[in-house]
């Protein structure tokens, strides 16, 4: 039996399939129909279903009749009325599920109405920006704020009073041989302009320790500063807790520096700088690189305390503090016991742990005939010289 070939409900010989090429193409043509059926509206596909649905309504009902004899009135009645029922049946039927999808249809369009409106808000809104984000800002704006007031303030300054001031001291300076440094605004300025100033006298502090010591130095003359310094919101003398706050302000924040500061540094640069009734210094935890060349003018000086900085070895001038009873630098960077320790012939108490000494200079302890108490505890010592034992 020849071999047949199905297209679209048409039997096709295998032999002449070549024949029925259009039949393909309407096949083809069919499926893409049914592939924009899908496409179709909602409403339109069941409209359709509806009317393929009353077509096989009919047909059953004519199946019906043709079921009953004509002669039989009773069922024929019955017959009647059943049509009758299945036709309002299916009226009712069609009636409600096109409400239903006019309603359905109803809302979706509201529904994306509605995520159309809420994307385009979406969109428009601006990113979320963080806390932090808007510190930074607040931050720059407010730095750009000052500087353009500095430099509107410079340009109208040009023609002012205050730069000819400025011009006129300049020029009196230069036939000194001297100038004018300039010194950032920043809140340290006070105490870079003395930090400045200090390099020059070979007495190497930095902010910090400037800061910190000035504090330290206030913190133990309460009665000498606390009534200077009242409440800004009530004018009333600051309480203690005020004045530690203060003073905690000095060290952890950029405050600026006012006469009450610079009376503080006034009085330990006097104290560096040749004060002859200097007793005691106590410069302790302020990161110094070196011991500061302005001790050599203190030959009055008792006691000398640098632990927890970063010295590698002792001035020169150290030498010259013949009165010198106690001396710390605990907690440095030494590596010996500097030859300089013979000459303190007054030392009674010498502190040097938490150092890196591995070694004594020849004749360190030559003229330590007073020593009581040697603290070489946490260094790189393998053994003590002789001369350490008498």
């Amino acid at each position: 039996m020849e071999p047949r070939v199905r297209v679209e409900g048409w039997k096709v010989p295998a032999s002449r399939w070549y024949r029925f090429l259009p039949a393909l193409v309407l096949g083809y043509l069919v499926l893409m129909e049914a592939v924009l059926t899908e496409e179709l509206d909602e409403e339109e596909q069941l409209v359709r279903r509806h009317r393929k649905e009353k077509k096989e309504l009919q047909a059953k009902i004519q199946g019906m009749k043709n079921a009953v004899p004509k002669n039989d009135k009773k069922r024929r009645k019955q017959l009647t009325e059943d049509v009758a029922k299945l036709e309002k049946e299916m009226e009712q039927k069609h009636r409600e599920e096109l409400e239903q999808l006019k309603l359905t249809t109803k809302e979706n369009k509201i529904d994306s109405v509605a995520v159309n409106i809420s994307n385009l808000v979406l969109e428009n809104q601006p990113p979320r920006i963080s806390k932090a984000q808007k510190r930074r800002e607040k931050k720059a704006a407010l730095e750009k704020e000052r500087e353009e007031r500095i430099a509107e303030a410079e340009i109208e300054n040009l023609s002012g009073a205050r730069h000819m001031e400025s011009e006129k001291l300049a020029q009196i300076l230069a036939a000194r041989q001297l100038e004018m440094k300039q010194i950032p605004s920043d809140g340290h300025c006070m105490y870079r302009a003395i930090e400045d100033q200090l390099k020059e006298k070979d007495c190497a502090l930095t902010v910090v320790a400037l800061r910190s010591q000035t504090a330290e130095y206030m913190q133990s003359h309460v009665e000498d500063f606390l009534p200077f310094l009242t409440n800004p919101n009530t004018g009333d003398m600051c309480t203690p807790e005020e004045f530690q706050k203060y003073c905690d302000d000095i060290v952890n924040t950029a405050a600026w520096g006012g006469q009450l500061e610079i009376m503080t540094e006034r009085l330990l640069i006097k104290a560096l700088s040749g004060g002859k009734n200097t007793k005691i210094i106590t410069l302790n935890g302020k990161k110094m690189t070196k011991m500061p060349s302005a001790l050599g003018k203190l030959p009055g000086l008792k006691t000398l305390v640098l632990q927890n900085n970063l010295i590698p070895k002792v001035c020169p001038e150290l030498r010259t503090l013949t009165q010198l009873t106690t001396l710390n630098l605990g907690n440095n960077l030494l590596e010996e016991v500097p030859e300089e320790m013979k000459y303190l012939t007054s030392l009674k108490t010498l502190h040097l742990s938490g150092n890196r000494i591995c070694r004594f200079a020849p004749g360190a302890c030559d003229g330590l005939q007073n020593l009581i108490l040697l603290n070489l505890n946490n260094n790189h010592l393998i053994q003590l010289p002789q001369e350490v034992s008498r």
